[in-house]
């Protein structure tokens, strides 16, 4: 919801998008499949925890091929990774 206006300037309530759907989705195709993946590391970095897709390792799940998991599950917490680099050249 926007502020309401003293009356002088236009403010507006906030109801519309102002970038349609189908723009905003043919970015979205538009973008590099290594980009996705360097997005998604650059914010493991960071400190948060986004979703990963990999292949099913469980191969008896036909109707699963591809399945979604946190990256702390995958990669471990980068807070800990860190520490071991610095451990391991700091030795």
């Amino acid at each position: 919801m926007g502020k309401k206006s003293s009356g002088k300037t236009y403010t507006s309530k906030g109801e519309h998008r102002n970038v349609s759907r189908g723009t905003l989705s043919a970015m979205k195709r538009a973008r590099d499949p290594s980009e996705k993946v360097i997005n998604i590391q650059r914010a493991w970095l960071e400190g948060r925890n986004p979703w990963v897709t990999i292949s099913n390792p469980n191969k008896e799940q036909t109707n699963k091929r591809f399945i979604r998991v946190k990256a702390n599950e995958l990669w471990g917490n980068p807070k800990e990774r860190h520490k071991k680099m610095y451990m391991m050249t700091g030795a």
